[in-house]
């Protein structure tokens, strides 16, 4: 959990094409379902003036308190920040007593405040123990998925949700280690495995080797791309007011390749972004996480 004095060190992706793509107006009620330190939902208090409405979820308690901290000074009495997960948008709304919303926003990526985290294990840079999931008591860590999934399981998650080319013999080494009675518990001892498997720390592009391993299981972990696919194709439909926007960010294929094709096969939506918007090369040299995100926007037009 944050503390009385953490400050947060994320910096907000495309947060000029956010904005410009909600179109937002006062009076207006947004829905932030991916809150992390608030700092789109900042910007979009801003806009909405006395009258509007924020509801902010974040399914890391983390991140909820941090932006619960951050946020205080703006005094808003529209806003309800609440943990839980965009795909149970749904449920929270109706605990609110909302029945639609004007705008939702995700932003898919992972906080750099969870990836400096040295007890979450969310990234290599940082160290500490494999742990990487979002809530401390949801679902199993990563230490112990990498001690009971048979290596054919490993190879699978990094495959599909990392498409690491490498999957098998990541997968091997893994296994090789804790059959040695050394297992992968730590962020170091797998990014040693990935070392070890692939023969260097970093690829051509000269980003670390174990990016695409430390993703999937990361998503394995949280059971996201589950939570984008339940969002997209059985909550938002419900939960948008007519001629609502939609601006989701996302950070690798996988969810932007769900996103796409969730827009575009559903009549009842207008893709407003007929190809992704991506970042300014000025925003790529300031805040080097933007370089990979896609931002897609669409319009509900109602059931049809």
């Amino acid at each position: 959990m944050t503390s009385a004095d953490q400050r947060s060190v994320h910096v907000p992706v495309m947060p000029r094409e956010v904005m410009q793509w909600l179109q937002l107006s006062a009076g207006l009620t947004v829905l932030d379902g991916t809150l992390g330190a608030g700092g789109h939902s900042r910007l979009i208090l801003k806009s909405l003036g006395e009258t509007g409405r924020l509801i902010g979820l974040d399914r890391d308690p983390m991140m909820l308190a941090l932006a619960t901290q951050n946020l205080a000074s703006i005094q808003h009495p529209g806003t309800s920040f609440v943990r839980s997960s965009y795909a149970d948008a749904e449920t929270v709304l109706q605990t609110l007593g909302i029945e639609r919303v004007d705008r939702v926003l995700l932003d898919l990526g992972l906080s750099s405040d969870q990836l400096s985290d040295r007890e979450r294990g969310f990234g290599f840079d940082a160290g500490g123990p494999l742990d990487m999931r979002f809530h401390p008591h949801e679902n199993k860590p990563v230490s112990e998925l990498l001690r009971t999934l048979e290596g054919s399981e490993l190879e699978k998650i990094f495959r599909e949700f990392g498409e690491e080319p490498a999957a098998a013999k990541v997968a091997s080494e893994i296994v090789r280690r804790r059959q040695q009675g050394n297992p992968v518990v730590t962020t170091e001892d797998l990014e040693a495995c990935v070392s070890a498997a692939v023969g260097a720390a970093k690829n051509a592009g000269g980003r670390n080797s174990a990016t695409r391993v430390f993703q999937a299981l990361r998503i394995a972990a949280n059971n996201e791309l589950q939570h984008v696919e339940r969002m997209l194709t059985n909550v938002l439909p419900n939960i948008m007011k007519t001629d609502g926007i939609v601006v989701i960010l996302t950070f690798h294929s996988l969810e932007d390749r769900i996103v796409k094709n969730a827009f575009k096969g559903h009549q009842g939506w207008q893709v407003l972004t007929k190809t992704p918007v991506e970042a300014t090369p000025a925003e790529v040299r300031l805040n080097p996480r933007s370089r990979s995100a896609k931002l897609r926007a669409t319009k509900w037009l109602g059931s049809c």
